[in-house]
């Protein structure tokens, strides 16, 4: 049986924020189809580690590999691989003044070289299984956080990447508003779709996750499946941390 090559595969990485050693010897694979999801306390890595995939933070040694390919440092190739990560933020990042429709038909038309009919198209079906098709025709500004968080899933979507990474996807959002964004997440996995998600959201991570990494002070300490991860925790640290937020 061959060997099944990650879909993300980080080798004794580091990186550094001047003196602050924000990543630590980080190795770790993620294989396709799986759903990863990094917890940990404010300050622990968790973001720097998922913007290092597509190269949003350049990290100092070791190296990044999406599907047994090293990540290029830059230029076209770097742009070619990520188009193949589709990336969502806690902050929406929608173009303001297009509408929800031109905003997910752009990087189709724009980079993959996607006819604009077809985009379209393309665009409408995603609108609709992140649940705001009715909405397309109207600007960001019009939409309610939880809908332009979905436009913005929509719009990477519409790239088809092959890993979608998810640095706290609902952080900005109202409480009623978050379940909404994880829901079309959920869904998401259960397609298959391989991912990358850093949250604080503890009962989302038990639902979706495949495998649960907590991080601390750069360093992944404990990985295991949600199961063990939540009911018998091996660290102190991490003990401590699901304490803090259960006392929420």
């Amino acid at each position: 049986m061959t060997e099944q090559i990650p879909a993300v595969e980080f080798r004794h990485v580091d990186k550094h924020f001047g003196k602050l050693h924000v990543l630590r010897d980080i190795n770790l694979s993620i294989m396709p189809g799986e759903v990863v999801v990094v917890i940990g306390p404010s300050g622990s890595g968790k973001s720097t580690l998922c913007r290092t995939v597509n190269r949003l933070e350049t990290i100092d040694s070791g190296e990044i590999y999406i599907h047994g390919e090293l990540l290029p440092e830059e230029g076209k190739a770097l742009a070619a691989m990520r188009s193949k990560v589709g990336m969502v933020f806690q902050s929406f990042n929608l173009f303001a003044h297009k509408t929800v429709l031109d905003n997910v038909t752009m990087g189709p038309t724009q980079v993959l070289g996607v006819k604009k009919k077809e985009a379209e198209e393309q665009a409408m079906a995603l609108l609709a299984r992140v649940g705001v098709a009715d909405q397309a025709k109207k600007v960001p500004a019009q939409l309610s956080g939880g809908q332009q968080q979905r436009v913005a899933i929509a719009r990477s979507l519409a790239m088809r990447p092959e890993v979608m990474l998810f640095d706290e996807p609902t952080s900005a959002l109202d409480p009623e508003m978050i379940n909404e964004v994880l829901d079309v997440i959920v869904e998401l996995a259960r397609e298959g779709m391989t991912m990358m998600v850093v949250t604080h959201e503890m009962g989302f991570a038990r639902r979706v996750a495949d495998r649960v990494l907590f991080m601390a002070d750069g360093v992944i300490l404990e990985e295991a499946t949600p199961d063990e991860f939540f009911s018998n925790p091996k660290t102190d640290r991490a003990r401590e941390f699901l304490d803090s937020i259960a006392g929420h």
